[in-house]
């Protein structure tokens, strides 16, 4: 694919947001999110490095709150803040609850001590698509994004930027296209190496981005015994 600047941590939506703590129920879930965030780091789908994307960070967690049936666009869920990517560890301090979201006004309502991650749009998308959503991941694998058309993979229309109203609705028209839930993976095709996970728990959907993470280095591997090209810096170069 061909790639474009990421553009990293820039919010493109309105947001209405409230700083204040968060409810002791809704903090007892925030270590459902922290374990598998420090997992992400280190194997560098999640973090901030000086030669990565000018050095901005990169990629976010959430957590659905209320099962059940609820409207699409109150589908409240825990996130990451904005401009936390960076950090080694967070806490509760460094999380936003979403309780509204609307890609017709692109409005996002929010509480918590830092404001939410800039694809709260996206997030709020998956959990509409599909009430069995509960937990969704954004991460950015250049071996993932690069590899999308050999491990077809459904893949947003490049010219869709990230946390905007298009990509809300790119989100549909994926799922209606059927590979989405069966993937359980997007592929942001107009964000460098951006990849949203998804699934019905922090562990099914960590679950999911290791399984497509080792398909990708085994394409490479098959590549690279071919041409000598596998890994995705590599092809960069040559």
């Amino acid at each position: 694919m061909t790639r474009h600047s990421p553009g990293e941590g820039v919010i493109k939506f309105q947001l209405r947001h409230a700083p204040e703590p968060l409810s002791a129920e809704v903090r007892a879930l925030v270590p459902k999110l922290v374990g598998w965030r420090r997992i992400l780091r280190r194997v560098g789908l999640i973090g901030q490095e000086p030669g990565r994307y000018a050095g901005a960070g990169f990629g976010n967690l959430s957590l659905r709150l209320a099962p059940g049936f609820v409207p699409p666009g109150r589908r409240s869920f825990l996130v990451t803040g904005t401009q936390t990517s960076g950090l080694v560890d967070v806490a509760a301090d460094h999380f936003a609850l979403v309780e509204e979201y609307d890609y017709r006004s692109n409005r996002v309502r929010s509480r918590g001590p830092a404001p939410p991650s800039s694809e709260a749009m996206t997030h709020g998308a998956l959990y509409d698509v599909d009430a069995t959503v509960r937990v969704v991941f954004h991460v950015h694998s250049p071996h993932i994004w690069e590899l999308a058309r050999e491990l077809r993979l459904p893949t947003t229309d490049p010219a869709v930027e990230y946390g905007t109203p298009e990509m809300a609705a790119e989100v549909g028209r994926q799922f209606r296209l059927g590979d989405l839930r069966r993937c359980g993976l997007l592929v942001m095709g107009g964000h460098l190496d951006g990849v949203m996970v998804f699934g019905g728990s922090p562990e099914e959907a960590g679950s999911t981005v290791m399984s497509w993470l080792a398909r990708s280095f085994e394409k490479e591997e098959q590549a690279g015994s071919r041409s000598g090209l596998g890994d995705p810096a590599q092809r960069r170069r040559a």
